[in-house]
């Protein structure tokens, strides 16, 4: 026991060693998945389970679902209620995909051609989330939930569709119908592909598709939001280097992630790990790596670990080496539409979180991630 804390504790030093450095106390929350249907409502869920499909041993069927206007609300409150050195509140830089499958066109196509809709539309088609993208747009003019880009949808199309026209994976077309595609193996061992890497291959021709999704992506972020986002996290922390171009080309200078990458070698069945993205390392055409080193994760390891601590523990490690404190923490810890103790629990915990951070570092600065990826090219 004593042996495993050690070498964790030392592993945690070391991706905070080389790189970047800065005196400052930054603090950088991103936050996955926003904008993604997972779990459509709680009725998509109990039918799951009435079926016998385990979608409760995945905590992202169990716990993930658009954002309403009552988990907003209750994640803004927590934002506001702590200030930095600079007055500033704590801000979440809120990684977000732009589109949805559209079901109906879809299924009228025969699996055969995907369509996709706008974030706007799949908020504007559920009566409980139809005034949603007001507040993203409060909280945007507020400076407390600023969006970066996660990819066009959180779905790997080519895949997805491959298998529902096939039409042999049953679990998979339940979940079409019931108007979702983010089951795993771990729902049902059934599922022998993850849908959710959007670009998890390196073949040529998937390369040429991945650039035109990129594109549109970026261009419809731009269009939702009024600006372009600078950063790109990958779903899955999955992507080929052959992306970075089509990204750079696009206007993303920054790049979220692991200090490990998972890089597709084929179709996406084998794939390789890079284990030295650290803060403030460069890819090959200039973009800057923003390496997440902190972790709240409560939808996950509640119970097994205090979430709390563990991250305060990080971020003390990453201010020692002079590393920004970049903390990851998925939509799926602030929502309530499926199981609201979710939400209500892990709420009381960030905001323990804060006032941790506020206390034991009086001059922290909140700041996104394309404002840390500006601080580490200016300096």
């Amino acid at each position: 026991m004593f042996f495993d804390k050690m070498i964790k504790t030392l592993s945690h030093n070391l991706i905070n060693i080389p790189g970047w450095y800065t005196k400052r106390k930054l603090v950088v929350i991103e936050s996955d998945d926003w904008g993604a249907i997972r779990m459509p409502s709680k009725e998509a869920y109990n039918q799951f389970l009435k079926e016998g499909i385990r979608v409760d041993n995945d905590p992202y069927c169990r716990y993930d679902s658009l954002a309403n206007k009552e988990d907003l609300e209750a994640l803004f409150d927590v934002l506001t209620s702590v200030k930095d050195k600079n007055g500033n509140y704590a801000v979440f830089t809120a990684d977000a995909v732009v589109a949805n499958p559209d079901f109906r066109k879809i299924r009228e196509a025969d699996f055969c051609e995907y369509f996709y809709e706008p974030i706007t539309v799949t908020m504007a088609n559920s009566p409980a989330h139809e005034r949603v993208f007001d507040l993203w747009k409060e909280g945007i003019k507020e400076g407390i939930f600023h969006p970066q880009f996660h990819g066009r949808e959180h779905l790997n199309v080519k895949k997805w569709l491959s298998v529902l026209r096939e039409g042999k994976d049953l679990v998979t077309k339940r979940a079409f119908e019931l108007g979702t595609f983010g089951l795993t193996s771990k729902v049902n061992q059934s599922i022998q592909g993850n849908y959710m890497g959007a670009f998890d291959s390196a073949e040529k021709d998937d390369i040429k598709r991945y650039d035109k999704i990129i594109k549109e992506g970026l261009d419809l972020f731009e269009n939702l939001f009024g600006y372009r986002s600078e950063s790109f996290i990958a779903t899955t922390y999955t992507w080929s280097p052959l992306i970075e171009s089509s990204l750079n080309l696009n206007g993303v200078k920054y790049i979220q992630g692991l200090v490990s990458q998972r890089i597709p070698l084929d179709s996406g069945t084998k794939f390789y790990f890079k284990k030295n993205n650290y803060q403030g390392k460069r890819t090959k055409l200039g973009q800057v790596y923003l390496m997440r080193n902190c972790f709240f994760e409560p939808s996950h390891f509640r119970g097994k670990f205090d979430v709390v601590d563990e991250c305060l523990s990080r971020i003390n490690i990453a201010f020692r080496w002079g590393k920004a404190a970049v903390i990851s923490s998925h939509r799926l810890n602030f929502i309530g539409n499926i199981d609201s103790q979710n939400r209500d629990g892990n709420l009381i915990l960030f905001r323990k979180l804060l006032n941790g951070i506020v206390k034991k570092w009086p001059d922290v600065e909140f700041i996104s991630s394309d404002e840390l990826g500006r601080n580490i090219v200016g300096n």
